[in-house]
């Protein structure tokens, strides 16, 4: 019932900025968590930055500093910017949001696509 799009992926040098955007629509009553996920090859997914709709953010340690997450409740959308970009965050960067459908549905977790984010030295 939730679709998650991103965009702004793509090949920045190390010491780069990119900034990646994602937008939920479908059948949304509410949602909880947005955040960004990444998982590089031969490696597990793992968080790198989550908001809440109240706006607590918690980082990947490794991220901490460089990147920054901001949504926008009344668009459904989350945004991360990445900065001093280093060849480690190379990876598939996937959006995540927690949401219902209906007032009584429980929240569930949606995942978009994937965007590709590539680091050269």
């Amino acid at each position: 019932q939730v679709q998650l799009v991103e965009s702004g992926g793509g090949l920045v040098q190390a010491g780069g900025s990119l900034r990646l955007s994602c937008a939920a629509s479908g059948s949304i009553f509410s949602i909880n968590a947005l955040g960004w996920y990444r998982q590089a090859p031969g490696k597990q997914r793992e968080l790198v930055a989550i908001i809440t709709s109240g706006g607590r953010t918690n980082y990947l340690d490794s991220v901490k500093g460089r990147f920054t997450i901001s949504r926008d409740n009344a668009k459904n959308t989350v945004d991360l910017q990445m900065n001093s970009l280093k060849p480690e965050d190379t990876a598939v960067y996937y959006c995540y949001c927690t949401a219902q459908w209906r007032d009584v549905s429980p929240f569930a977790p949606y995942w978009g696509q994937g965007t590709q984010v590539t680091v050269s030295s």
